[in-house]
């Protein structure tokens, strides 16, 4: 079937003109359709990036560079991030590629097809203009004719006298016939001509050059759905590597090691408390003596923790460089943490020294590069800095060496005995939780630590004490030994005025003047309405 639009369409120019006129409208709205598109993934793209960035770990959340489950979802918040900038490169490819050539081509397209059918029209006027001409040819020479067969008629019906006048009327009105009939074969010829040059020549070019626009137009929409998917195919690599980075994230979750961690992070490396010992009441004698031991022990637990903790100021606590506050466990976990750090510092200070040693050295072979004595001052402080690192390092050192002591020789004390859930002796170098509840240090620690905080003693005595955050009620007697402890006996009520930091030990106070750590497992929280709402 032949599809030449000159030949088949010679007779359908406005049904042309409405089919083209659309064909332009349906690419004017594929262009706006590929925009919104365009937009849409620049949306998607600038909130999903707003989304990674809200729920993106903070720099201060150390716990979450601790376990697996944590480091997975920062994984996969860095890949959407990456999954957005892709989406962004989509957009921008969309908009210069496909979007601002199909303006320009649409201009273009409707400058080209508003020319092509001023031709049509022009043509097509000219044939109507030549129609008309035969028409009003035609017409006359009929009109000629009839007024001749008149004449004719009229000189046929006079007398002999007046015969010669009709016969010259006669003869002029077929003169004036044949005229027109010689006019109307020429006006016939001419616009036999004009017509088959109209519809074999004129129109047949118009309609093929409108044909090879709308053809193009249906090739440039091919070739921008052809684009549109080839500008999706080239990011759809980069995304794939996300996704796959994402499930690589989700398949190095370890719960075991995890868990393990939680015990890394908060084990006290305390003993549980030993069993409470019987104490006999049968004897009268005995129950009075238990009862002035019993009065003595609270009235002295009372006195110690009369003084508020010396190292705390407004919810703050000023820990001892030995850390020696803190519980065994932690204590050697931060010490140790301490040394790496600081080995790490004395590395790069050696680096940097022999850097400058080799600086110096070059200066000296080659003075003019630069002067030997400018040196000094950088390294008599990298010195200087060396020896303060090395004095620290071995301080932390020996204080790690004797929380490792401490800790062995408890262990030891433990499985001999000398030191168990049940021994009632408190050992020096032993740290555990006495059945009693207390807190034991050697005798020196104690010291060392009395030593150093009686000099804040007089500057926390006249601070305002915290508001109460809620209740609690001893589940167990704890005598506190060491200075900012509060001794307590079972079923007391306290005041809780600060949570547990995750050290094991909780602030609370009694009345108010008598304030200090009890350990958290020894007590039970109890929250009213208007404190849990607090919460």
């Amino acid at each position: 079937m032949s599809c030449n639009w000159g030949t088949e369409l010679w007779d359908q120019f406005d049904n042309l003109e409405k089919h083209t006129s659309w064909g332009i409208d349906f690419l004017e709205r594929f262009t706006k359709f590929v925009k919104e598109r365009a937009e849409i993934e620049l949306s998607y793209a600038k909130q999903i990036r707003s989304l990674s960035k809200k729920y993106h770990p903070k720099r201060s959340r150390e716990d979450e560079s601790r376990y697996t489950w944590c480091l997975a979802f920062a994984s996969t918040l860095r890949q959407l991030n990456e999954v957005a900038a892709q989406r962004e490169e989509l957009a921008e490819n969309l908009n210069s590629q496909i979007v601002c050539e199909l303006i320009r081509y649409s201009q273009e397209l409707k400058t080209e097809r508003k020319t092509h059918f001023q031709d049509g029209r022009r043509t097509q006027q000219h044939i109507e203009s030549s129609w008309k001409q035969l028409e009003s040819s035609k017409r006359r020479f009929e009109r000629d004719c009839k007024e001749a067969e008149r004449a004719q008629h009229v000189s046929d019906r006079i007398d002999l006298d007046n015969k010669t006048d009709g016969e010259k009327a006669a003869q002029h009105k077929h003169q004036a016939a044949e005229e027109s009939r010689k006019d109307y074969v020429t006006s016939l010829t001419q616009f036999n001509q004009d017509q088959h040059q109209h519809y074999h020549t004129l129109v047949p070019v118009i309609y093929q050059r409108i044909q090879d626009m709308e053809e193009r137009r249906i090739e440039r929409i091919c070739e921008a759905l052809r684009s549109s998917a080839e500008a999706e195919r080239k990011v759809l690599p980069v995304v794939t590597g996300c996704l796959d980075a994402m499930m690589d994230a989700a398949e190095s979750v370890q719960p075991r090691m995890d868990t393990r961690q939680v015990v890394e992070v908060y084990k006290s490396g305390f003993d549980p408390p030993g069993d409470v010992e019987f104490e006999d009441y049968s004897a009268t004698m005995r129950r009075s003596i238990s009862e002035s031991s019993y009065l003595d022990n609270r009235t002295e637990g009372r006195r110690h923790s009369r003084k508020l903790w010396p190292f705390i100021r407004k919810n703050k606590v000023l820990s001892p460089a030995d850390c020696s506050h803190l519980p065994p466990e932690q204590r050697r976990k931060k010490l140790q943490t301490r040394i790496n750090n600081i080995n790490e510092e004395i590395q790069r200070e050696r680096e940097q020294r022999n850097a400058l040693l080799k600086m110096r050295d070059v200066y000296e072979q080659t003075p003019h590069l630069g002067d030997v004595s400018s040196l000094d001052p950088r390294l008599d402080e990298v010195k200087q800095n060396l020896k303060r690192l090395e004095e620290e390092l071995r301080t932390n050192q020996a204080w790690l060496s004797e929380a490792d002591s401490r800790q062995s020789d408890h262990s030891s004390r433990r499985q001999s005995g000398g030191c168990g859930l049940n021994s009632q002796v408190t050992t020096p170098g032993c740290s555990s939780l006495n059945p009693d509840g207390s807190y034991t240090e050697d005798h020196n620690a104690e010291l060392h630590f009395k030593s150093r905080s009686s000099e804040f003693d007089e500057d926390f005595d006249d601070e305002e004490p915290l508001p109460s955050i809620a209740s609690c009620k001893s589940l167990y007697p704890f005598q506190g030994q060491n200075e900012g402890t509060l001794s307590m006996v079972e079923g007391e009520l306290l005041s809780v005025v600060e949570e547990d930091k995750g050290d094991g030990w909780t602030r609370v106070r009694r009345n108010l003047e008598e304030e200090g750590y009890v350990p958290t497992s020894y007590i039970k929280k109890q929250y009213n309405n208007n404190q849990q709402k607090q919460q």
